[in-house]
């Protein structure tokens, strides 16, 4: 894909706090979450753009280090999932088609990887799916 849109490391920060509110929509985050998210950020998100971080790498492994952060602090999921659209909703234009499609796919295979998707899981992603779909 690598396009750039103008995105930004914030961009990976946002992305990390919305993933983190999938794996813990249930108040567990389980191994095999986490794991899956590093899956996805290599097959999804490496490819996305160029941006890099302050260290030269891949801004996309962002999405690991913060989602990491916060399981780390226990930080509450539903802020983390409203700070996600808060940073979506001011910053829309990064959010192509392409994008929007690899976000649902990445927290659909966060919410499966651990014995299927289960309703907590499934409700968020349900929301996620409307915001997404908003013009």
């Amino acid at each position: 894909m690598k396009e750039n849109k103008g995105r930004n490391v914030y961009f990976y920060h946002s992305l990390g706090k919305l993933f983190y509110a999938v794996a813990a929509a249930d108040k567990v985050v389980r191994d095999q979450e986490f794991e899956q998210l590093k899956s996805c950020v290599v097959k999804y998100w490496l490819d996305l753009d160029d941006v890099e971080d302050v260290f030269n790498s891949d801004a996309a492994y962002l999405i690991e280090i913060v989602f990491d952060g916060i399981l780390a602090f226990d930080l509450d999921s539903e802020e983390m999932y409203q700070a996600f659209l808060d940073f979506y909703r001011e910053q829309n234009h990064f959010f192509t088609p392409d994008v929007k499609s690899l976000i649902l796919k990445t927290a659909r295979e966060i919410a499966s990887s651990f014995a299927g998707v289960n309703k907590s899981e499934l409700m968020l992603i349900a929301r996620l799916q409307i915001e997404l779909h908003k013009k």
